[in-house]
């Protein structure tokens, strides 16, 4: 794979590195026009080394430069960038010299807006744009968005395709959200009412901060009193499911396919993996980490990594399992216990080790 086309930003390892940072080893007037990996480089392409197992492509790489740790940097046959993370430094060269031409500049002739608009706005075909809807300098409406009443879009963020908005949300700047993604939608919230079910209603919004990207055809409900908070940095994955007045702590990142019940709140920089499932009106402390199919169904209070997921059973029988599992450590030592005085019999000694 490369990165390296009509929309890669044409520069200089000069130009690189006067942004970046990193030691520059080689001519700074190098052109670059593209990223690539270091086996599939050509000239006019940087490329970088984060892992040691493609070392083995340094020494035959045909990039005209490569970023790379200074562990590695005597290893490099060409123009070299040294630095501390080379893929974080990929990570953010990578963001800057990439062009996002969701949609042409201006607003479509077939766009529907009921809003005034900044000059600076990007609103593709067939968008939907509500009435008093605020949008921040240089925002891009992809083809097809549908954007509600009183939605508020901070600057330089990015809708591609198909995004719907429902009225009153409000979304920070430098926000990415990618095809299909639902923001607002009513959460699930239901009385019984004999054997029927009585709507709720969702007067809550939906907030959500600076820097947040969520992936395509995620969701994420509205609350039903209280708002549902996505604070900044947050990175959401595509297809997730985000139940209503659920809160997420700044820079939490989860996987695809994760679902989080409503009312459940994390903390900051949490990580959760694909497919985890995440029970309502739950806390999740800082720094927890939860591996790919976890089923979360209490509380997490420390921080740490947490792993685990139960086979399908019918429930009273799964609940009569589960407790003698949460006994396992006291069985093993009482197991261990029986075994040394069986064997102290079997020896013809007594328990104090006399014949």
């Amino acid at each position: 794979m490369r990165l390296g086309n009509e929309r890669v930003r044409k520069t200089t390892l000069g130009e690189i590195v006067a942004r970046f940072g990193g030691q520059l080893d080689g001519p700074a007037n190098t052109a670059i026009h593209g990223i690539a990996t270091l086996a599939q480089a050509r000239a006019g392409e940087i490329a970088f080394l984060a892992n040691p197992k493609y070392r083995k492509d340094l020494a035959k790489t045909q990039a005209s430069a490569v970023i790379v740790s200074p562990a590695d940097a005597a290893l490099c046959p060409v123009a070299k960038i040294v630095t501390d993370a080379p893929y974080l430094y990929y990570a953010r060269l990578s963001q800057w010299m990439t062009q996002t031409d969701v949609c042409a500049p201006g607003v479509h002739a077939s766009a529907v807006v009921e809003s005034a608009l900044p000059a600076s706005a990007r609103v593709g075909p067939q968008a939907w744009i509500g009435a008093n809807v605020v949008l921040g300098e240089n925002v891009v409406i992809g083809a097809g968005c549908c954007i509600g009443p009183n939605v508020v879009i901070g600057d330089d963020t990015v809708l591609y395709p198909r995004v719907t908005i429902y009225h009153d949300c409000r979304v920070g700047r430098r926000a990415i959200l990618h095809a299909g993604a639902v923001v607002g939608a009513d959460g699930f919230g239901f009385a019984r009412d004999g054997e029927r079910w009585v709507k709720i209603a969702q007067s809550g919004r939906v907030i959500i901060g600076d820097d947040v990207e969520i992936g395509a055809n995620t969701t994420i409900d509205r609350g039903a009193l209280d708002d549902t908070v996505i604070e900044d940095g947050v990175k959401l994955d595509n297809q997730i499911q985000i139940g209503h007045n659920v809160h997420i702590g700044r820079d939490c990142a989860f996987a695809g396919c994760v679902g989080v019940a409503g009312s459940t709140r994390f903390g900051a920089r949490c990580t959760v993996g694909g497919g985890a499932v995440i029970l309502g009106h739950l806390r999740i402390a800082d720094d927890v980490h939860i591996s790919a199919g976890t089923l979360v169904t209490k509380s997490i209070e420390t921080a740490g990594v947490y792993t685990g997921a139960v086979p399908f059973l019918p429930h009273a029988q799964w609940q009569r399992n589960f407790a003698r599992l949460r006994h396992l450590d006291a069985l093993a030592d009482r197991i261990r216990d029986l075994d040394a005085r069986l064997a102290a019999l079997e020896n013809g000694n007594d328990d104090d080790g006399h014949p």
